[in-house]
């Protein structure tokens, strides 16, 4: 009897460690799978601010008309999993009034970084929790069966996201560089440009960019050296597509008149598809051949509309003319603001091109 009772005692035992065990592992396991759910939902909601803050910031960047706050509303609900998610506030500065300013910074993890330098342009979205039932708070799945926890109905997850846009200083673009006294008299010191594909431009924007002449310097309004009439234009590139990653203020030539076989799709895809291509533009030359040394100015966009170059042509689809003469070199187009497709870095000159990053 006695051993039986001992036996009892050891078996109760076994049965009382099991069961706080279990109670022990799934209190753990209720936290550990509610956790990863705020985590889940606090990625979508950070997804959908990245989203959100870049549509806005590329909108806002090519204008007034185009800066709409709304369109963080349709990224930050295809970014959740159930299709919704609430936007709190879309705030920054776009230097034409239709963004508001923003609230200082909390500091917190979830809050947006500090209000940056006076003068840059960027925007700022908030997003957090809504579900398809219209709360506002991300429910539990298993915490609320915990001890002294049936009152808890879940948390409201918060995210931040900060885009901003600007001239670059380093780029990818095409393998073809434009002096900048070329550009300063293409479009009046930068205040006149024409508007964005498909619209059709006024001949009063329309230039034709001589890449090479023998009749003397082309661009009489800059600094003396500031136009290379015999460079042919060409920028030295290493890729097979005729682009070249400038990130320095000085790119070497590329010496020929003919564009390589790469440069000339590039150029007729331009020509056809009339989209604008983004081009260096310096201010300065020094050397001759493969000494030249161009000075970066900044990033330009221009619309192809002809081009004449040895075994390259294509007559002008904006004038149907063909306006390069004798030997000279020469491609046809208008300047365009616009948005460089390509990343690169912010904070170079204002020539009309900007790109947009997520900086927060």
């Amino acid at each position: 009897m006695r051993k039986v009772r001992s036996d009892d005692r050891g078996a109760l035992g076994v049965l009382i460690a099991i069961l706080l065990g279990f109670g022990v592992l799934f209190g753990m396991g209720a936290i550990v799978i509610d956790v990863g759910f705020i985590y889940q939902e606090r990625a979508e909601l950070q997804n959908g601010a990245d989203a959100g803050a870049l549509a806005v910031a590329r909108g806002c960047a090519t204008g007034a008309s185009t800066c709409l706050v709304n369109k963080a509303n349709y990224f930050a609900n295809h970014n959740a999993k159930d299709g919704v998610s609430t936007v709190d506030k879309v705030c920054g500065f776009d230097g034409n009034g239709v963004l508001s300013s923003c609230s200082a910074s909390a500091g917190t993890m979830i809050d947006c970084p500090a209000t940056p330098a006076s003068g840059t342009k960027y925007v700022d979205v908030h997003t957090s929790t809504q579900t398809s039932g219209g709360s506002t708070l991300l429910p539990p799945a298993f915490a609320r069966a915990l001890a002294n926890n049936g009152s808890y109905d879940g948390t409201r997850v918060h995210a931040c996201a900060r885009a901003t846009w600007g001239p670059p200083k380093t780029a990818t673009t095409m393998a073809m560089t434009i002096s900048w006294c070329e550009w300063n008299e293409a479009t009046s010191n930068g205040t006149n440009f024409g508007p964005q594909p498909p619209t059709t431009p006024p001949l009063s924007v329309h230039r034709v960019l001589k890449l090479h002449t023998t009749g003397g310097t082309t661009c009489p309004s800059g600094p003396a050296g500031s136009d290379g009439p015999g460079m042919f234009g060409w920028v030295d590139d290493s890729g097979s597509d005729c682009s070249v990653l400038i990130n320095d203020n000085t790119y070497s030539a590329d010496t020929g008149a003919s564009a390589g076989k790469d440069c000339k799709t590039a150029l007729a895809d331009a020509y056809a598809s009339r989209k604008p291509v983004f081009f260096p533009i310096y201010t300065s030359v020094t050397g001759t051949g493969t000494g030249g040394t161009y000075t970066l100015s900044g990033f330009a966009g221009f619309v192809v509309t002809g081009y004449w170059l040895p075994g390259a042509n294509q007559k002008d689809w904006l004038t149907g003319k063909n306006e390069c003469t004798g030997s000279d070199k020469c491609v046809a187009g208008y300047f365009v603001e616009g948005l460089l497709p390509n990343t690169g870095t912010i904070g170079g000159p204002d020539l009309g091109t900007y790109i947009v990053q997520l900086s927060g």
